[in-house]
């Protein structure tokens, strides 16, 4: 993760890290002293050693919680599960932390441990080893955001908004997202086999997929002999504001006489990426508006050199494009910079702040909803294109992209 990107994850969740760091102490404390007979002399024993003298009133436990309850539960497990070798203090004790986490009931909150945290930095570093699909939490069901391009989910036949009914044959009922990808990853060579249901069929299919390293440059470049530049971006990751910059200066010398961003099957990422980029076409004003409560709002105001602003540009989305591809295609809609042509996006309006830990585990957060320049919420709700373009099966089979097509029609002036 650069220098930049990590500036600007904002380490907001103060109250929730306090109440773990809180939680924490009790487990170690109660350890040493698991006879304590007060919640009060838990927190007296505890606050000089944990330095928990630096909690502020944001943390305060606001009900009456007996801790002893989570001690006799432990207890009661060691002491009385079948398979005692088995359980591994460990393990209970991350998974006393994920519970803890998840009890917020939002799919986008999570604790990982530190293998699942590597798992993560490596999907924001663009190389892993698995199917090459996004994975994100619509309905309560496990659904596939976007498949990676020429990855072999996407290879498989696999497409955005794919509901996942069974992995190996285990149903995902009440399974969290963090849980799937855990399920789906695996070494390269190796298979897994997906229960998939699509929107207009009747029956669930099963996809079996080799997986294998997913290497992602999240940046390809094409300037067409029409004269127009094309810019995919398949997700807002370590490398994106690079190569996006070097980009931008190719357009500067060959000067095409207007850019198509596809953002389509783009899963999101970094939100400060998105901002910046954004403020390549927008040359005043906010980017995006993090909303944190009804009277805390921060806006993000344009940051760039706006050297694409006087060049016609169309927005390509779809039902695959989420999070930080929404905040562009959002930012660019309201201020009239762009023409968003293709289908409704995933509706992921909310921003995570990703905090980690001493042990190498990590806290997901999300700490606000994101609004459009014009105070426009998108969560749930997703961007409405203004040139709504559906694609069909028939056109995947036919290999025709009437959304791309669109796009050029407009920008060479065509009806």
């Amino acid at each position: 993760m650069t220098e930049k990107n990590k500036k600007f994850w904002k380490f907001s969740g103060v109250a929730v890290l306090c109440l773990l760091s809180l939680f924490c102490a009790f487990s170690a404390g109660a350890y040493l002293s698991q006879n304590s007979n007060s919640f009060g002399e838990l927190v007296q024993k505890e606050i000089g050693y944990f330095g928990m003298d630096k909690l502020n009133s944001a943390s305060a436990i606001t009900s009456d919680i007996d801790f002893n309850l989570y001690w006799k539960v432990w207890n009661t497990l060691k002491d009385n599960y079948v398979d005692k070798s088995k359980l591994d203090d460990q393990t209970l004790f991350y998974g006393a932390l994920k519970g803890l986490v998840a009890a917020v009931g939002d799919p986008y909150t999570f604790f990982m441990d530190p293998k699942e945290s590597q798992q993560y930095a490596d999907d924001l570093a663009g190389t892993f080893e698995g199917i090459g699909a996004e994975l994100g939490l619509k309905n309560e069901i496990i659904t596939i955001i976007s498949p990676l391009a020429d990855m072999p989910a996407a290879k498989a036949g696999l497409k955005a908004g794919d509901q996942i009914f069974a992995i190996n044959g285990t149903s995902t009922i009440n399974m969290t997202v963090n849980e799937a990808v855990r399920q789906i990853r695996g070494p390269k060579d190796t298979a897994v086999t997906l229960t998939i249901f699509r929107q207009g069929e009747k029956d669930t299919k099963d996809y079996t997929i080799t997986r294998g390293v997913i290497f992602v440059k999240s940046v390809k470049t094409e300037m067409r002999s029409d004269g127009l530049y094309l810019i995919s971006i398949s997700a807002f990751n370590d490398d994106t504001w690079g190569l996006f910059q070097e980009a931008v200066n190719d357009i500067g010398v060959k000067k095409p006489k207007g850019i198509i961003l596809d953002l389509r099957n783009n899963p999101g990422g970094y939100l400060d990426t998105a901002v910046d980029m954004s403020s390549e076409w927008v040359e005043s004003g906010p980017v995006v508006i993090e909303k944190f409560s009804e009277t805390k709002q921060n806006k993000y105001l344009t940051t760039g050199s706006t050297k694409l602003k006087d060049i016609p540009t169309v927005v390509l989305i779809n039902e695959g494009s989420a999070s930080a591809s929404e905040i562009v295609a959002g930012a660019l809609q309201d201020t009239k910079k762009a023409t968003i042509v293709g289908e409704k996006s995933f509706g992921k309006g909310s921003i995570q702040s990703l905090i980690d830990l001493e042990d190498g585990s990590s806290i997901k957060i999300t700490i606000a909803k994101w609004l459009t320049p014009k105070g426009t919420s998108i969560n749930d709700q997703g961007i409405t294109p203004d040139q709504e373009v559906i694609m069909t099966a028939a056109d995947v089979k036919a290999e025709k992209d009437p959304q791309l097509q669109k796009a050029l029609d407009i920008l060479n002036n065509k009806k």
